[in-house]
């Protein structure tokens, strides 16, 4: 499977971005899909996920209400809807997959490049 992030940018605090990951491949329906984002000088932390089946989505208590994951298995693609933007959102952002649904995410299988997300204040 080959990821490919899209989206990223400059954005003013409060504002809004939609990163999307479009995957290769005919068996992305069943992957697990996860967005995590690293910022300069920090580990890579966990963002959001998706189930297979994406009836499950699970968030880090620092984006709950304000992004949304979801996934679109017609076109091969994940999707981070991101609202009310802060400074402290600023990252790298990077999505992942694997077949395994149940290990964490820091551990999936197939990553992107990343797509970099800038929030000014």
């Amino acid at each position: 499977v080959q990821l490919v992030e899209s989206g990223g940018g400059l954005v003013q605090a409060g504002g809004s971005l939609r990163l999307s990951c479009a995957a290769s491949g005919r068996t992305f329906g069943r992957y697990a899909m996860a967005w995590l984002r690293q910022a300069p000088g920090k580990e890579r932390e966990f963002v959001a996920r998706t189930s297979v089946s994406g009836g499950s989505t699970f968030y880090a208590d620092s984006v709950k209400g304000r992004f949304t994951i979801s996934r679109d298995d017609a076109k091969n693609t994940v999707y981070l809807q991101m609202n009310s933007l802060k400074p402290e959102d600023t990252a790298v952002y990077y999505c992942a997959a694997d077949p395994r649904g149940y290990i964490a995410p820091s551990a999936y299988m197939y990553w992107g490049q990343g797509t970099q997300v800038t929030v000014s204040s």
